[in-house]
């Protein structure tokens, strides 16, 4: 019995049948319809609807197992890249040994490019691209899901109720990333916290540490060692311009002023539409050191992961500019500056402090 079924990617085997239902979900096809050609008459919808099922057929028809997937999703990859970014650098990769599998605990500021970027960038380097750990709140939509597990992300039961049934998704969530690491030597990407860091923020999860050091504990491995086992690999993500950052500013906006920010249903995945087709500028990401068997409490572990995550942050232009602007000084990033004229003003000083708060923070460590 495959204990990880509910959770787990699809296999090899699996996904013909997935796509093939996938196609068939009018939901999906709607929802194409309404990314790729939203500004259509609405009466074109249902020969729009016949043409992108017969295309996605023709397409799908190629792919055999994971592998060939994950090509198709390199080349949107390659076509996103050239279209919203203006470089994409990877700093630490060559570290990394294509034969080990290496668990990536990665700061968070986009709900669908973080791993990407990781993801491409292994690609690019010959290394297996990873697991994705992704919260049960994105997967509302049955075709969201499963395009996510096709492309090897696994499910984080955020909505799990009460206690037992909470221990018992994360004894299985931990379970699964041991196995996945240490029996079949494959990468895993995870956030160091649930959800994203709007304010700019890093900072780790406790929780997080612990949930992994869960299926190790019962076989009595002394926490350093089951530390080390896992291979955890600090990485740092950082974007010129974040595409979502004006509906960050007003979520964070609202709870300070009313206490309260109530979700619409899809916005999530508005949020990865935004993420996947705004522009980001520069993209660094960083790849820190393995974490060795030196620290024997998740509260020293967690001081390590944020002390490289933050240290490593590349800082770019746009958080200095916000920096000097913060302190009434004269910016001298036209581009910048710009952009800033497209925000609200009441968000304006919410968006500055997102962008100056990694600067902040990074100067916070480094003088400790």
């Amino acid at each position: 019995m495959d204990q990880f079924h509910d959770i787990r990617p699809y296999n090899d085997e699996e996904v013909a049948e997935v796509l093939y239902n996938l196609v068939e979900m009018p939901d999906f096809i709607n929802t194409i319809i309404g990314f790729r050609f939203a500004k259509w008459p609405s009466f074109l919808r249902a020969p729009l609807g016949f043409a992108v099922k017969f295309a996605l057929k023709r397409q799908i028809a190629s792919i055999k197992n994971v592998h060939d997937f994950q090509t198709i999703v390199a080349n949107y990859m390659e076509r996103m890249i050239k279209t919203t970014t203006t470089n994409v650098e990877y700093r630490g990769i060559e570290k990394l040994d294509k034969n080990t599998g290496y668990l990536f605990l990665s700061n968070h500021r986009d709900i669908a490019m973080d791993p990407a970027f990781v993801n491409y960038g292994l690609y690019l380097a010959g290394l297996n691209t990873v697991r994705i750990a992704i919260g049960d709140n994105l997967l509302r939509r049955p075709f969201v899901s499963d395009l996510m597990r096709l492309n090897k992300s696994f499910i984080v039961k955020r909505s799990a109720n009460g206690i037992r049934e909470m221990m018992a998704a994360f004894g299985q969530l931990s379970a699964y990333i041991s196995t996945s690491l240490m029996q079949d030597q494959a990468n895993i990407w995870i956030a160091q916290k649930e959800g994203r860091a709007k304010d700019g923020l890093d900072q780790t999860d406790p929780a997080i540490i612990k949930m992994f050091y869960m299926s190790q504990k019962k076989g009595k491995v002394p926490f350093a060692q089951a530390m080390a086992n896992l291979k955890i690999v600090p990485v740092s993500i950082s974007y010129e311009y974040d595409p979502c950052a004006f509906d960050k500013a007003n979520e964070l906006h609202q709870k300070s002023t009313t206490g309260n920010y109530q979700k619409a249903e899809f916005e999530d995945i508005d949020s990865i539409k935004n993420g996947i087709v705004g522009q980001k500028g520069k993209v660094v990401v960083t790849f820190g050191d393995v974490i060795k068997d030196n620290f024997d409490t998740p509260d020293d572990f967690v001081a390590e992961v944020d002390r490289q995550i933050i240290s490593n942050y590349a800082i770019q232009s746009t958080h200095e500019a916000a920096l000097a602007l913060q302190h009434g000084e004269v910016s001298n990033n036209s581009a910048f500056l710009s952009y800033l004229e497209q925000c609200p003003e009441n968000l304006k000083e919410t968006v500055l402090a997102m962008y100056a708060n990694p600067l902040k923070q990074q100067h916070q460590y480094l003088a400790k």
